[in-house]
Order: C-alpha cells, then sequence, then structure tokens
C-alpha cells in the first residue's frame, strides 16, 4: 500500500461544460470526489493524501472563478471538519497562503487547528501551490543560511534541500494520479516525485469514484520499484 498519493485533481471545468453547465457545477461536484477519496483512503489506511486544490497559475483566471473557487474551498472544509476529526484525518496545507484573501486563509487555519490533533490520515490541500514557488522558496532560506554562516555550502545535499520544502514533515508521494486526460505534472510536486509511480486517466475527477482509486493502487502494487537498481538487485533485498 502506498504511504502517500498525490492527486492531481483535473477536469472539473471540462465536465461541467460536457453536461452542459457553467464550470463552477464542476467544481461543486468535484467537492464530493474529494470527500469519497479522502474516505476510501482514509479505509485503506494511506498515511498521506495531497490534493492540487489550487494553483499559483489559478489566480490567472476570470475573477468571478477565483472567487467562487475561494468561497467553495473554505466552505467545503468547514463543512466537513467535523467528519474529518470523527475520521482522525488531520488537516494540513501547503502553497504561499498569503496570496488568499484574508478571510478564506482565517478560515481554512482554523479548520487546520481544529484537526491538529487527530492522529490518521493527513489530509494536505496544494493551495495557491506551485512546485517552482516550493524550489525557489527553499533556495532563499538556503542561500540565507549560507549568508549567516549557519549553512556551509559544501553541506547542502538532498537531504537538506528536502528539510526546506513545503512537504518536509511527509515522506515523498509513492503515487502521483492525474485526472482529466492530461499528460503532464502541472508544476506539481516537481522535487518530491522523482521516484513517484506515475499513473494517468481520463476521467474527470467529478467522475473519479473509489472504485478508480482502488485500480490506481492496484496497478501501483503491480510496478518494479527499483530507484536506479536492477532488479536482481530489488529481489535480493526483499
Amino acid at each position: 500500500m502506498p504511504k502517500h498519493v498525490a492527486i492531481i485533481m483535473d477536469g472539473n471545468g471540462r465536465w461541467a461544460k460536457a453536461q452542459g453547465h457553467e464550470r463552477s457545477y464542476g467544481h461543486e461536484n468535484g467537492v464530493t470526489t474529494v470527500r469519497n477519496i479522502t474516505e476510501i483512503a482514509t479505509e485503506l489506511g494511506i498515511g498521506y493524501l495531497t490534493l492540487y486544490t489550487f494553483s499559483t497559475e489559478n489566480w490567472n483566471r476570470p475573477q468571478t472563478e477565483v472567487d467562487l473557487l475561494m468561497n467553495l474551498i473554505v466552505a467545503s472544509i468547514e463543512q466537513q471538519t467535523p467528519d474529518l476529526i470523527k475520521n482522525n484525518v488531520r488537516l494540513t496545507a501547503i502553497g504561499d497562503m498569503q496570496r488568499m484573501p484574508q478571510f478564506a486563509r482565517d478560515r481554512l487555519l482554523k479548520c487546520i487547528d481544529d484537526t491538529a490533533h487527530c492522529t490518521g490520515l493527513v489530509l494536505c490541500l496544494a493551495l495557491s501551490y506551485s512546485s517552482r514557488w516550493e524550489i525557489v522558496e527553499a533556495c532563499k532560506s538556503i542561500a540565507g543560511k549560507v549568508a549567516s554562516g549557519e549553512l556551509a555550502v559544501d553541506a547542502i545535499n538532498d537531504d537538506v534541500v528536502s528539510a526546506h520544502m513545503a512537504t518536509c514533515d511527509m515522506p515523498d508521494p509513492d503515487l502521483l494520479i492525474r485526472t482529466g486526460g492530461d499528460l503532464r505534472i502541472s508544476n506539481y510536486l516537481l522535487w518530491q516525485i522523482a521516484y513517484s509511480e506515475l499513473y494517468f486517466t481520463d476521467k474527470f475527477w467529478p467522475d473519479f469514484t473509489k472504485d478508480d482509486l482502488c485500480e490506481a493502487i492496484i496497478d501501483y502494487q503491480a510496478r518494479e520499484r527499483r530507484y536506479g537498481k536492477t532488479s536482481e538487485q530489488v529481489k535480493d533485498q526483499k
């Protein structure tokens, strides 16, 4: 079973248009999918579920859609917080929160605080997030420590960089799922998915079911993760 599953939840708008509705209809139905997938991830014993909820590039969408998404995200989180607590799910978030409207940021942080005592699945929302932003911020932090003499240049390695990422308290994703049919990563967890298994599906996010998640995990379980080694070396380690 993968310890950490990351998902690019794509296709809400296209799904809504195919149904003859506005894009907002797709976002609203996508919230239901988030709830269902979180439930099955909890049942399966997955430790971490990271969802690409709103990218830094999404700020460039029409203002009406951005406003709707901000309101929908926080309202949905508030509505689901009692169930998260009931199911022992801890909510967290990564991203440039300072770009979020104050009302949205405050309400999100309250929900995070309300679930801080939970010890089960960690549900991480990538909000106002992009991997390039995250890497740049990590570089700035590391450079500051070098400039102050706190860190030597020769001491910088993979572990140091990982420790300065927004996901420093989580393991790297074992499995990355993208819905919606596009075959790209879209500036998501680029450092962390260096050895993640990738799974793409044509299904739009509102149509993605618990069975679809299980199918992706079964596909993942059939793969051999070699991390640069040979199959023989991997077998010898087992």
